[in-house]
This record gives C-alpha cells, structure tokens and sequence, in this order.
C-alpha cells in the first residue's frame, strides 16, 4: 500500500504546502463538482473543468476540495490545472483530495456493520496515495472520509478507528518518505463528530483521532440544523416592527453565529484533551432552492439572498479569524437528487447549471470579474436577468416567533 514519488514537471510550485495555504485569506476555499447532468455517469472533460476553474480563479478560488476520488472526474482536474499552469505560470489551483470512506454493507439491501470496513477503502486508499505522489504540486491535503463518522449517516458510517487506521497509515507513508513530507491528512466531518456536541462522540479513539491529522475539518450547516433547533430560525419578539429584509438580516446573523458556536465548541473540545492545532471549515453553505424542508413549505431559508447573506457573513468571519473556508459549494449539481429537481441538494452552488451567477455573486458579474469567461459556451451573467425586485418575490420571512 506505497508508492514512491515521481518525478513531475514544475509546472506548479512545490514550494506552496497546506501548512501556508489553510488560514491564508489570501487562498480562498471551496468545494467543487463539475458534474453538469443529473447523472454522475456523465463526467466533466478536462476542457469543462478548465471552464469552471478559470471563473473560480477569478473570484480567489486557488484551493478546491473534491470528493469524486474513484471517478474519471479527479483526474480531469488534475489534467486541467496541469494544462492551465502551462499555459499561464501565474495560474494557481491547489486540491484537497477526497476519500471516500464507509463501513462493510453500506449502500446495500444488508445491515451496515459500522464497526467494519468496506472493502473499497483500501482501493480509495491506495489511489490517494497514487495521485498525490503523481501531483505533489497540486494536491496539498488528503481527506481520509467525508462526513464518515456522523451517526446520522446511517447508511454507511464508521467509527473514528477505523478512519484512525487510514489517517495513521498515510502519516506513517510520510516518515518513510513514500509520501511528500508536507502533505496534511484530515477527515472531513460534521462538527459532532470531532467532538463538538454530544457526549456520546467523547471516545477514546476520536482523541487519538484528533491528535493523528494534521488539523481538524469541520463541517457545519445551520440551513440543516434549523429545521431540528428551530431557536436559531425565526423572528423575535422584538424584530416583529422591523422590516422584512432586517428581520431576515437579523435571523442571517443567528444562522452564522450558529456556525460559530459549532467551529467554537469543537476547538474547546480538542483543547480539553490537551491538543492544540488548526481547526478549518471542510463544508458550510446555504441551499438557494427547495421544495420540502426549506423552502415555501417549509421553514423558508432557501433562496438567493438568504444564501448572499450567509456567504457573505461566513468569508467575513472566517477571513478575519484566518480560517479556511471550504465553502459549499461552486456550482449547482442536479446529480444529487435527480428525482427531485427542486431538493434542496441540488441548489448549493454560487452558480446555476444556466450559467447564471447567483445573487452572492451579482456584484462580480458588475465589476468584470467574469469578462470573457464563460461556462458551457456561455457568458456568466446575473440570475433573475439581474433584478432585484423579480429576487425579492421568492424570499419569504420565517414563520416561528422566538421569544427574547
């Protein structure tokens, strides 16, 4: 389960570690997937690739998280950024690599036994290893699962010792050199699950867990919680004469103040058993569409500005405290519920599959950010035609009343 490095171009600086990228505002985050159909057996080319990271250079972007490790997709990235560097040096895009991981019988008509492994993780394993040895200029940092751990994931999750196996693996690649030493491995996980909640995460193994990766990425959604926790949706009392943008301004600044109790109580925790390291966002953001939970019918977070505002709020706080900010995600997927078109999970991305730029991004689409880019042939121009009015007929005040 090793693999010397290769020698590569220089086409892209070796120089550039995860260590001076994570915190650095100057390196913005965000997730990608370039899937363009609502099936993933459809995968991006690396020319749909150069297009889609060409307009995230253009707004910061120079680290992206992936997720797709065992499909074509990774590939055509790394193809893609390869090919952009050669042809402008300036041109930089760093990854951080996705593995996936689950327990033996996940996704399957069997009972998952969660204490157990798939078979596939060591394949997964393996290919991260491959790649990183292959693309040390471009891939930074290795996510050994992705929200993996959450027992709310029953489908598929696993205990922390069993990401603990891969995450030790992989470090002890590192001393025998048969890794690029400046390589950081994590996990990916919902703030519980490294320790940011309930007593019933405290393990033993999530300690050694913790004390293993190289720092802590965490992911938190209040759009999600909301619907469980309701106190941190809603207008109070005392909101009820203000008008409608200020209430949802003032529940927005609930929402992120949310996410920062979530960051804040899984460092209080890592401190607690002694450790002191870097704690970043792996995921965070904000549906602009929904259907079911969020929208109309719903609890009415999803739409274009409620999701501005939390973009917003979220790279403001996370670059003023020199967090990295994985934000969720670049582009709207249709993959991911292709039953329902209107779910909510297909709608997270800043920009639509029309390649139309959402409302946190209109502002870009005014200043040029975006002149002769284009996505699927396309220029990038402003949803809703750009007004505002015709915006404001879809966001919809929360309905609860919270007490003060």
């Amino acid at each position: 389960m090793s693999c010397k490095p290769t020698i590569t171009s220089n086409l892209v600086s070796r120089e550039m570690t995860a260590e001076k990228l994570l915190g650095n505002p100057k390196y913005q985050g965000i997730c990608y997937g370039g899937y363009r159909t609502n099936s993933r057996d459809i995968e991006p080319n690396v020319s749909e690739v150069k297009e889609d990271l060409k307009i995230l250079a253009a707004i910061d972007i120079k680290i992206i998280r992936t997720y797709n490790l065992h499909r074509e997709e990774i590939v055509n990235v790394l193809k893609a950024i390869t090919e952009l560097k050669k042809e402008n040096p300036k041109f930089e895009m760093y990854v951080m690599l996705g593995v996936w991981i689950d327990c033996k019988n996940a996704w399957t008509e069997i009972a998952p036994i969660h204490d157990e492994e798939s078979q596939r993780n060591a394949i997964e394993i393996q290919k991260a290893v491959e790649l990183s040895n292959q693309y040390p200029e471009i891939i930074k940092i290795i996510s050994v699962g992705n929200e993996a751990m959450v027992k709310w994931a029953t489908s598929y999750y696993v205990t922390p010792a069993i990401i603990l196996k891969w995450v030790n693996h992989l470090q002890e690649l590192k001393k025998s050199e048969q890794l690029p030493k400046n390589l950081w491995i994590t996990s990916s996980d919902n703030y519980l699950s490294w320790g940011g909640g309930e007593e019933q995460y405290h393990t033993e193994d999530l300690n050694s867990l913790i004390k293993a990766v190289d720092y802590i990425s965490l992911h938190s959604y209040p759009i999600h919680d909301e619907r469980y926790f309701p106190e941190i949706w809603g207008i109070k009392e005392n909101e009820a004469n203000l008008s409608d943008k200020m209430k949802i301004d003032a529940a927005m600044l609930r929402a992120r103040d949310y996410a920062i109790s979530q960051y804040n109580g899984v460092v209080k925790y890592m401190k607690s058993i002694g450790v002191d390291k870097p704690v970043h966002i792996g995921e965070t953001g904000w549906t602009t569409t929904d259907n079911v939970y969020y929208g109309d019918k719903g609890s009415k977070a999803a739409d274009e500005y409620k999701a501005a505002q939390y973009y917003e709020l979220m790279r403001e706080w996370s670059n003023k405290e020199k967090i990295t900010c994985f934000y969720f995600e670049a582009f709207d997927e249709n993959w991911k519920d292709s039953a329902n078109p209107l779910g909510s999970e297909n709608h997270f991305g800043l920009i639509n599959l029309q390649s139309q730029a959402k409302y946190a991004l209109w502002k870009n689409v005014d200043n040029g950010t975006f002149k002769g880019l284009t996505r699927n042939g396309k220029p990038i121009t402003k949803s809703y035609n750009g007004v505002v009015n015709e915006l404001w007929l879809d966001v919809k005040i929360p309905n609860s009343i919270l007490k003060n």
